[in-house]
């Protein structure tokens, strides 16, 4: 170990001589003179040193060391910078309301400035002094803006309006920055819902997902073909490059085969697309449910004549197809104190309370009783192939009729027993309450469910190991012993929507939490 230490020694030695000293160069060398580090501090968190070696990227814990060199900061008025950049949907109104919120739990002073060209700077400051405690700067770009600036350094926190493709997360892994399949790196802050809108006047209040394709396809043109008045359809959309314009291209209009049409006119803000249509009789827009402006949300509705309503419990429970998790993704370093303090708040009931004053869709856990559930043991009823027995439907009303449903629901990708990115974060939203106490004294079971394709009984096994891989999942992140979580299946009993098109499916697929 000394003769591995001296060489260590000597080559950083060696290296120092060989060019001259940078701004941001730095010596870190331990209390007892037993080692020292030369390199380039990449950052300080006001606990820990994070350099750039000739053997790599080390964290120095500060009480350790002392610092020596250009780069060393001023321990005295630590102030911790850091920015998030990304989704504008969620810059402009999400995260600013959490900064606030958080800043008023905690008791910081707040500031709040204009950047023209990035964005906001919120400063924070200890109590009523004006002595900085954090610099935070929110650049309103696009989600692929915002994966590009973590690689570039340029970012400490990503907003999305969807997950990470397989080629940001190979680029992230392969800068050192961790993977953003992980837990630790990926959460969902709120819900919100992509929805199609019409004016008031319109009479045309439900459309399918097919339909709603060939509108924005060109393929359907007067709303006399959707059961309307004999007239043109002005659909409007908002640019393809940001927000909810690229998820309804990418999984509404792409997924289904279709390409959009030039006639449709683009613009500029969600609430541009929902003035214009409040505006226009005969428009149609798609938006945020979370900013529907003058306009009426149009129900999604399917062959087999189940609806699909937007409303905070179906967005929460992620049951209306067109959920859009709203993403927080960060790198696999360590973040400043203050940075890591705001992200254990966006886990808290205090920032749900925020989350839905500012007009999204919160993720604190509701109950829906058996009563309220009607609507679902009636679609079991009509949708029950001649493969669901009577049996079946009788255990499923009795064991509903004992429960409640948690508002969170688990979904796998493909016709896998893998969970999706909203649902592994999700696995991590229960389990911190089950570690918290939060259910204690209550009995929770896992209820795996599957669409109508293939066999009932082969449904009813996939269902069961479904809810096994959640019970697997929850066990790997709580700290602890599991508490005791029973596991039950009931296939394709209990539909949500359609099992005739690809998302039908994808929503039926899905495991429940049960509670007593």
């Amino acid at each position: 170990m000394t003769i591995l230490r001296a060489a260590v020694l000597a080559a950083l030695f060696l290296a120092t001589l060989a060019a001259p000293l940078r701004a941001d160069d730095v010596t870190l060398r331990a209390r007892d003179g037993s080692i020292e580090l030369d390199g380039t501090l990449l950052s300080f968190d006001g606990e820990f040193y994070r350099i750039d070696t000739d053997y790599g990227v080390l964290t120095v814990d500060a009480s350790g060391v002392s610092c020596e060199g250009p780069g060393c900061p001023n321990l005295g008025s630590y102030v911790a910078e850091f920015t998030i950049s990304g989704a504008q949907e969620m810059g402009r109104v999400l995260i600013p309301a959490l900064i606030e919120g958080f800043a008023l739990r905690h008791s910081y002073a707040l500031q709040r400035e204009e950047v023209p060209g990035t964005g906001l700077l919120y400063t924070l400051f200890e109590g009523n002094t004006r002595q900085p405690a954090a610099r935070i700067t929110i650049r309103l770009t696009t989600s692929a803006e915002g994966f590009a600036d973590l690689l570039g350094n340029q970012a400490d926190m990503v907003l999305s309006m969807r997950e990470a493709t397989g080629q940001e997360r190979t680029l992230v892994r392969d800068a050192g920055l961790g993977d953003l399949r992980s837990l630790r790196q990926v959460r969902v802050i709120a819900l919100d819902a992509l929805v199609p809108v019409v004016a008031a006047g319109n009479p045309v209040r439900r459309l399918s997902m097919t339909q709603l394709m060939q509108i924005y396809s060109g393929e359907v043109t007067n709303w006399s073909e959707l059961g309307g008045e004999d007239a043109p359809i002005t659909p409007y959309l908002r640019d393809p490059s940001y927000g909810f314009g690229h998820v309804f291209v990418s999984d509404v209009v792409r997924a289904q085969g279709g390409t959009l049409a030039e006639g449709v006119l683009i613009q500029g803000s969600d609430a541009a697309v929902t003035r214009a249509v409040a505006e226009d009789p005969f428009g149609i827009g798609m938006t945020g449910y979370s900013r529907p402006g003058a306009t009426e949300v149009v129900t999604l509705t399917g062959t087999c004549g189940f609806d699909l309503a937007a409303t905070r419990a179906t967005i929460k429970a992620e049951d209306f197809p067109l959920t859009t998790p709203m993403y927080l993704y960060l790198p696999g370093r360590r973040l400043p104190r203050l940075a890591r303090d705001l992200l254990r708040y966006m886990r808290s009931d205090a920032a749900q309370f925020v989350v839905r004053r500012a007009g999204f869709v919160d993720q604190r856990f509701d109950e829906v009783p058996a009563r309220e559930q009607g609507d679902r043991l009636n679609n079991a009823l009509r949708a029950a192939g001649p493969e669901v027995t009577l049996e079946q439907l009788q255990r499923l009303a009795t064991v509903m009729a004992d429960n409640a449903r948690l508002s969170i629901t688990f979904r796998f990708e493909g016709g896998s027993v893998v969970l999706d990115a909203p649902s592994r974060s999700n696995v991590a939203l229960l389990a911190r309450s089950l570690e918290s106490g939060r259910f204690d004294g209550r009995a929770l079971t896992l209820v795996g469910f599957g669409d109508g394709q293939g066999s009932a009984e082969q449904n009813l096994k996939i269902a069961r190991r479904r809810a096994e891989a959640v019970r697997a999942a929850l066990a790997e992140e709580v700290e602890g012993p599991l508490p005791e979580m029973a596991v039950d299946a009931f296939g394709e009993a209990l539909p949500m929507a359609c099992d005739d098109s690809a998302w039908g499916r994808g929503v039926n697929r899905r495991v429940e939490v049960w509670i007593r």
